[in-house]
């Protein structure tokens, strides 16, 4: 079930699914808790049961263009292509970064793996974003050191860079509620490093087939296709 919530499958049931029986999240939920479904559980406890630490960075970055300044159209989520960003850090002895980018109306996640750290790498990751997902046009991001280069950032896949203020990490409220999904997947204080592209790619498809409430129990990769079948019609 790609650990997709009981109730938003039962809702999606009803709502897309009329030809299969309707089936409450309180039933699927005694499903998974009798020996029927005992495998189901085992894996969701292991899933919610993780834990570790995190790291933050916090440094000056100088000649930021300020979330205040962002447009309404953007605020209000009236438009594809405006993305919330951010880093999953690895553990006290790990490396790497997790790059996470997710577009704040369509709720598109794209994940990036960026090993060795370095402006480079980070070049690297968001061109390969770029090119999956050319609706990017604003990343709003936090004050991570390694965006010292946002402007060359901004330059070179022409795009808008906003920063939100420092430790008001709310300010990007749709990142940050895909990194606590992530994390079931990538524990805290993991070494990133040791996550396979591989794994990434397939964690990355996960969340797009993710069911969600607010895109009406569709998940993102439906509500990309649609928008951009829409946009192809003359």
């Amino acid at each position: 079930m790609d650990d997709q919530s009981p109730e938003h499958i039962s809702r999606r049931i009803a709502k897309y699914h009329k030809n299969l029986p309707y089936v409450s999240g309180i039933t699927i939920r005694i499903y998974i808790k009798s020996p029927y479904g005992r495998r189901i559980e085992v894996h969701r406890n292991k899933l919610s049961k993780r834990k570790g630490g995190r790291r933050k960075r916090w440094q000056r970055i100088t000649d930021k263009r300020m979330i205040d300044k962002r447009p309404s159209i953007i605020n209000a989520k009236k438009r594809d292509g405006d993305m919330e960003g951010d880093f999953i850090a690895p553990g006290k002895d790990g490396e790497g970064l997790l790059l996470i980018h997710t577009d704040r109306k369509l709720r598109y996640p794209l994940l990036e793996k960026i090993h060795p750290v370095s402006i480079r790498t980070l070049t690297n990751a968001i061109k390969r974003i770029k090119k999956r997902y050319p609706e990017m046009k604003t990343v709003t991001w936090d004050n991570d050191i390694l965006l010292i280069c946002h402007k060359e950032l901004e330059k070179k896949f022409d795009i808008k860079i906003y920063f939100c203020h420092p430790y008001k990490f709310w300010e990007k409220g749709g990142v940050e509620n895909r990194n606590k999904i992530i994390r079931k997947y990538i524990p805290k204080g993991s070494d990133i490093s040791r996550y396979s592209r591989a794994y990434i790619k397939k964690l990355e498809e996960k969340l797009q087939r993710r069911i969600m409430k607010c895109l009406r129990y569709r998940t993102p990769a439906e509500v990309l296709e649609t928008h951009r079948k829409r946009k192809e019609k003359p």
